[in-house]
């Protein structure tokens, strides 16, 4: 497993909260929440019980169903799981909660309880659609994760980073051959990006052939999901123009551009849906910088960016086979 800043994250929460609040890591899908909170599971506790609700057995559902007594509630789940957890010394993950809402709703009672600590992992985890018919829980907190920056990439494949810092810190000409070599070595996270698995299989001397083919596979776990959010195939349009539209150098996101029809009112809820999905950032006109950005942000002119390097060069060189 890669070495990534959010483990200290973790560790911080459960250090500072003791079982007081839930944590929920968000992010995009398959930038590695799920792995991390395996790891942390196995290296910081005693016993756990991981459930990946994307792929659960209708006995654990069933368990659910009521948790007004939860002390046969959790000796359900220890007997299903064969797992024997062990007060304030164990953890139980909710992975993908996405797909059940009843159990990121029971997190209330749960941590209330004070038995065992709580984490949750989600991917379009904000979409109104997944919550809008539970209580969210004020016992949770959020942290979001995101794919491997460039420090995380270059620990992962074996570059020095600290020596880059060094080096900067250092303000003083390095020569043309050792900044070739650093501008190179960015450049190639730029090329690869840091989704995990793309850059497992750079470690592993694939191709880039076949790099490329692994994150085009992500593209398309991306846009079907996007499709299941809007139907209209709208968003996912959205979602495939970003690079081109970056590349044609537009001052802002052109609806008709990326649809071939002009802005509707249901646009902007899109929009949303996009941001909260966590593979798209945007980027807003600030008319005056000499005050507070709030203040002169313009909201109806913006941009969209790619939450990954890597997905934005393999979308924008295969542009020919998609709608742009």
């Amino acid at each position: 497993m890669f070495k990534r800043k959010i483990y200290d994250e973790l560790l911080n929460w459960k250090n500072k909260y003791n079982g007081t609040r839930a944590l929920l890591i968000e992010g995009a899908r398959r930038v590695g929440k799920s792995t991390i909170a395996l790891e942390f599971a196995k290296s910081e506790y005693d016993s756990f019980i991981f459930i990946d609700f994307a792929n659960v057995k209708k006995e654990v559902i069933n368990i659910f169903d009521d948790i007004s007594d939860l002390d046969l509630f959790f000796l359900r789940l220890q007997a299903e799981f064969n797992v024997n957890l062990v007060k304030r010394k164990s953890l139980i993950v909710f992975d993908e909660i996405q797909f059940f809402p009843k159990a990121r709703q029971a997190i209330k009672y749960l941590v209330q309880d004070g038995r065992y600590d709580y984490l949750e992992t989600g991917s379009l985890i904000s979409i109104k659609k997944n919550v809008r018919d539970i209580l969210i829980p004020s016992e949770e907190l959020k942290i979001e994760m995101y794919p491997l920056d460039y420090e995380e990439f270059s620990n992962a494949v074996g570059l020095n980073y600290q020596l880059l810092k060094d080096l900067y810190n250092l303000k003083k000409p390095i020569g043309e051959e050792v900044n070739r070599k650093l501008i190179r070595d960015f450049r190639t996270y730029i090329a690869i990006g840091g989704m995990p698995q793309a850059v497992s299989a750079y470690i592993e001397k694939k191709s880039f052939d076949q790099i490329d083919e692994i994150k085009k596979s992500i593209i398309d776990l991306y846009i079907s999901d996007l499709k299941k959010i809007d139907s209209s195939g709208r968003l996912s349009k959205i979602y495939e123009s970003i690079p081109s539209q970056l590349f044609s150098k537009r001052n802002r996101f052109s609806f008709h551009y990326a649809t071939n029809s002009n802005k509707n009112k249901k646009d902007e809820e899109r929009t949303f849906d996009l941001l909260d999905s966590k593979i798209a950032n945007s980027c807003y006109k600030i008319t005056d910088p000499s005050i507070s950005f709030s203040q002169s942000t313009d909201l109806t002119q913006y941009k969209f960016y790619l939450s990954d390097t890597g997905l934005f060069v393999t979308m924008l060189f295969n542009s020919d086979d998609r709608s742009h």
